[in-house]
Order: C-alpha cells, then sequence, then structure tokens
C-alpha cells in the first residue's frame, strides 16, 4: 500500500484489520484480487456512487460504469481527478498501473488503457470488494 503518512485518512495495520471483513482486508490493505466473474458489483446495472469501501471516498459514478467482459467491474474515468491515485505496479513479473484510493492509500485494481468503446479509452478494472455502492434516490 501507499505510505499512509501521506494520505488524509490514515489507521493502524490493527485498525484495518478490525473494521474490514478478511476478504476486504486482503484486497484493500495488501493488493489481492477477488476472482473474476464473482464480485457483487460486475454485472449491477443500479444508478448510484461508488466509494471507497474502506474509507467512504466517493471514487466512480455509475454513468462512466461499462461492461468491459473482464470479469471485474470497470469504468472508464473516476469521478473527479483527484479520487484515485495511479502508481506503476511491477509485480507479478509485468509493468501495470495500479489504482488506489487517494484518501487512504487501500488498493482498489488496476487502470488499462484498452477500451477503445470508451470516450477515455481507459479501464479501470476494479475488485468489487474495494467498493461500496450507494444507490442513487430514485426519481419522484
Amino acid at each position: 500500500m501507499g505510505d499512509d503518512t501521506s494520505y488524509p485518512v490514515q489507521k493502524s495495520d490493527e485498525q484495518w484489520r478490525a473494521e474490514l471483513s478478511k476478504q476486504e482486508y486482503a484486497v484493500l490493505r495488501r493488493a489481492g484480487t477477488e476472482r473474476p466473474f464473482t464480485g457483487e458489483y460486475n454485472d449491477t446495472k443500479t444508478t448510484g456512487v461508488y466509494s471507497c469501501r474502506a474509507c467512504g471516498n466517493e471514487l466512480f459514478r455509475s454513468e462512466t460504469k461499462f461492461d468491459s467482459h473482464c470479469g471485474w467491474p470497470s469504468f472508464y474515468a473516476p469521478s473527479s481527478t483527484d479520487a484515485v491515485e495511479l502508481r506503476k505496479d511491477y509485480t507479478l513479473g509485468m509493468v501495470r498501473t495500479e489504482a488506489l484510493c487517494a484518501r487512504c492509500g487501500s488498493h482498489l485494481g488496476h487502470l488499462f488503457d484498452d477500451a477503445p468503446q470508451t470516450p477515455t479509452g481507459d479501464r479501470y478494472c476494479m475488485n468489487s470488494v474495494s467498493l461500496r455502492l450507494e444507490p442513487a434516490a430514485p426519481e419522484s
């Protein structure tokens, strides 16, 4: 994870372990990955806001979610330019771009530039367990 001293939300490892489920902790705080096609938001079409499951920071809006057929929820842009921090990831013998919550440094997933069907060409490939969807209020 990122250098915790640089994030507005800072908690000890013990605090994160106490607040997150085992799977949430493994993905958010240890950069794990949930199995493809198993996450609760993979096929979700609900209108709303996706925020960081660890700290509640708004990350994505449903308007930018698209079906990438990769097995994880995908978005073509974060909800604001400073919501997601990007960092080079050299694990698994390859170079990727890791996406982290800019507020608490939790691992969200990775960014790929392989989505020509979107307005940005980007695919923010996120772990469902890293996100929490707050559905939009129904239109009256």
